[in-house]
């Protein structure tokens, strides 16, 4: 029976990370580590700002929102994925499928969204210190917001959509541990320049538009600490932008080689590393380079132990 009026398969098998039976086991235990920690970061720092006041400033309002995406994106992913490293095949339906890419294309999007947001934050921050309780509003920190969501669920329509019309015939082999759109492309029996045309237009944006607005940020960022005489001064200037600097090379860097490359030039195995590094490494890595690196951060932390000792 068909999944839908396209369409001829009703499931479809994950391949996974990798084919070896002695390394299957090892990974199991690495990445459940790994979304362990992913988990415990993401959602103590959400807890962390929640609880403590002098936290509820603009900045830390974009950080809680990166916290939930890395958090869910990690959770579409992972769970699912950790089942191909136990089981002999590793199944998902149809619509489990498209359901999976969806919310994938969903929070990666809103991501890159996040961190340019947060990366304008940091401008006004340091070029127009006087005016940032007035500029960043409550009612412009919800705007940004919003775009933010509204930028990923269009991506996400647009994905989905696309490989919606795709028709899968007899293979149901994904050579992939997640539904991502490049081995869904590969694997359909009709895909065409034009679907291809769409992945590359919208990761294009998505990913060219916040990545413009992040680095015009930081050119005024860099021009304003260059007029900061204090050396004390450019010091503090620089370290508050260099957490979401590190965030954003690490992110970008591996989105840009997995979607920005044609086919040909990446081939799927490899594109599986760089898809690991971006939904896996990073939202692991995210809370840890923000508390580690942040004095109010880890002022928190002090406080909410503190509370939770004495109670």
């Amino acid at each position: 029976m068909a999944a839908d009026n396209t369409s001829s398969v009703t499931e479809f098998i994950l391949a996974g990370l990798t084919n070896q039976p002695g390394l299957q086991l090892p990974l199991f235990f690495l990445f459940l580590g790994f979304y362990m920690v992913t988990v415990l970061g993401n959602l103590g720092l959400i807890t962390l700002i929640g609880l403590n006041s002098h936290l509820h400033t603009p900045m830390y309002f974009f950080l809680f929102n990166l916290s939930f995406i890395d958090f869910s994106y990690s959770s579409a992913i992972i769970p699912k994925m950790l089942m191909s490293f136990v089981s002999k095949k590793n199944i998902i339906s149809y619509t489990g499928c498209m359901t999976q890419l969806f919310f994938f294309c969903f929070f990666v999007v809103s991501e890159c969204f996040i961190l340019s947001a947060m990366a304008y934050d940091r401008y006004v921050a340091i070029c127009k210190p006087l005016l940032y309780m007035v500029t960043m509003s409550p009612q412009v920190c919800l705007f940004l917001l919003v775009g933010v969501y509204g930028m990923g669920a269009l991506a996400a329509l647009a994905h989905t959509g696309n490989i919606l019309f795709l028709t899968f015939c007899a293979d149901n082999l994904v050579n992939h541990y997640m539904c991502d759109i490049l081995p869904l492309l590969e694997l359909s029996c009709n895909s065409s320049y034009m679907n291809n045309l769409v992945v590359f237009a919208v990761v294009a944006i998505d990913i060219g538009v916040p990545i413009v607005a992040i680095f015009l940020s930081y050119g005024f960022i860099l021009s304003s600490i260059f007029h900061i005489s204090s050396t004390e001064g450019r010091s503090k200037a620089f370290s508050t932008c260099g957490s979401h600097m590190i965030a954003v090379c690490l992110f970008f860097g591996s989105g840009i080689f997995a979607y920005l490359k044609p086919p040909s030039a990446v081939p799927l195995d490899q594109g599986k590393v760089c898809t690991v590094f971006y939904t896996i490494v990073v939202p692991m890595l995210n809370p840890l380079i923000y508390s580690l690196r942040n004095k109010d951060v880890k002022l928190a932390m002090k406080k909410t132990l503190g509370r939770i000792t004495f109670s």
